[in-house]
């Protein structure tokens, strides 16, 4: 493609890719960090992220952003939406056309989103309890002291859908109500099949990982920045320039990680499995993925390579819900979720198969054309009570 692509410009092709790769590395002090998308045609709050909100609340962990209503009457329980802390929120609110929280709002509900805080100095001795103490349950009382309702709706989003099955566990242990039910998005939960992972969760790869974070505090975003900005390496021979795509815009704006909270998850959570076998020993309780026992439903996306459908369907089948919906949306990681009706670009399978074994519910799994989104939506509105 390379060489088509030069003989086609008369070379110029490999020019331009030379520029841009020495833009890149002067740019980045000297490191090749390749990048992702046109870093000029988007600004924050005016032609991405653009969805009217206010910040209600902040610690130090994160600021509350409850978005304004775009209807007469709203579902009296409020949802609240946990994002991954591994990139930022607004990959939820990317441009209208295809902002999930756009489409909440229109839909009647009153939306509360987490803006996690990107660690920096002092947050090396921030572990999943304290995520779990200063975010979720704060997150939460405050949506709760707000609206002035008891129950509330949450959703976890990958690493954050982690989080919200440990806070559940949590609450279950101390008879706390407050989740009146729970949607996981691309969630891992059981790490029995790390997957395409495998290789990077040997002790030699954590054991540089734990050293990395003990010397530096967090776990730069420098890392997982160069390592997503790989997969695009080839426009360089290409000549190409970074395309104006709002996806890989909001790629390239990564986060650090807490050093702690890092290690807990790599070591505990990933390597040791305790949260699906066993229990994990955490804030003077032991949970347990069993402890999960609101009502649920579950996204995953049929080639996801960061949270494999197959392992996130494990994960859930363990769950001690009594009521559980499995949706297994088409495309991956992003772009399954990321996936407006508007666009009826990918669907989704359904299954009336038990939520056992992923075989048996695959091959019982009827094919729905379109967004998943519209069958959440429904199911979301029975579970959050009369317009007010």
């Amino acid at each position: 493609d390379a060489l088509e692509r030069a003989v086609e410009t008369e070379g110029e092709s490999l020019v331009r890719g030379l520029e841009n790769l020495v833009r890149d590395v002067e740019a980045n002090k000297g490191d090749l960090v390749v990048t992702l998308a046109d870093r000029d045609a988007f600004k924050l709050g005016e032609n991405i992220a653009t969805m009217e909100g206010s910040v209600v609340y902040r610690n130090r962990l994160f600021e509350l952003i409850q978005y304004a209503p775009t209807t007469e009457k709203v579902h009296k329980t409020p949802l609240l939406i946990f994002p991954p802390w591994i990139n930022k929120y607004y990959v939820l609110d990317l441009k209208p056309a295809n902002s999930l929280i756009k489409w909440i709002v229109d839909q009647g509900f009153t939306l509360f989103v987490v803006a996690w805080r990107n660690p920096g100095q002092g947050f090396d001795d921030v572990g999943l309890e304290d995520y779990i103490d200063e975010g979720y349950l704060t997150a939460i009382g405050q949506v709760k002291a707000i609206t002035g309702e008891k129950k509330i709706n949450a959703v976890g989003y990958c690493i954050a859908g982690t989080g919200l099955s440990l806070t559940l566990s949590l609450l279950e242990k101390r008879k706390d109500k407050s989740i009146n039910c729970a949607t996981f998005f691309t969630t891992l939960t059981d790490f029995s099949d790390q997957g395409e992972f495998t290789a990077f969760l040997q002790d030699d790869f954590v054991d540089g990982i734990e050293a990395q974070c003990k010397a530096d505090g967090v776990l730069s975003s420098y890392f997982m920045t160069r390592t997503f900005s790989f997969l695009r390496a080839n426009d360089y021979m290409l000549g190409e320039r970074p395309p104006a795509f709002d996806l890989l815009y909001w790629n390239g704006d990564s986060t650090n990680l807490a050093g702690k909270m890092t290690i807990q998850y790599l070591r505990d959570l990933c390597q040791g499995n305790r949260f699906a076998s066993g229990g994990y020993e955490l804030m003077g309780e032991r949970l347990s993925i069993s402890d999960v026992k609101v009502p649920l439903m579950a996204i995953a996306c049929e080639t996801d390579h960061i949270a494999p459908w197959i392992a996130s369907f494990s994960g859930i089948a363990k769950m001690g819900s009594k009521e559980k919906t499995f949706v297994l949306s088409e495309s991956g990681h992003i772009a399954g979720i990321v996936n407006p009706p508007s666009k009826r670009k990918y669907g989704h399978y359904l299954s009336e198969a038990p939520i056992e074994n992923h075989e048996v519910w695959k091959e019982a799994a009827a094919y729905q054309a379109g967004s998943w989104w519209p069958q959440w939506g429904a199911w979301l509105a029975e579970k959050s009570g009369s317009f007010v």
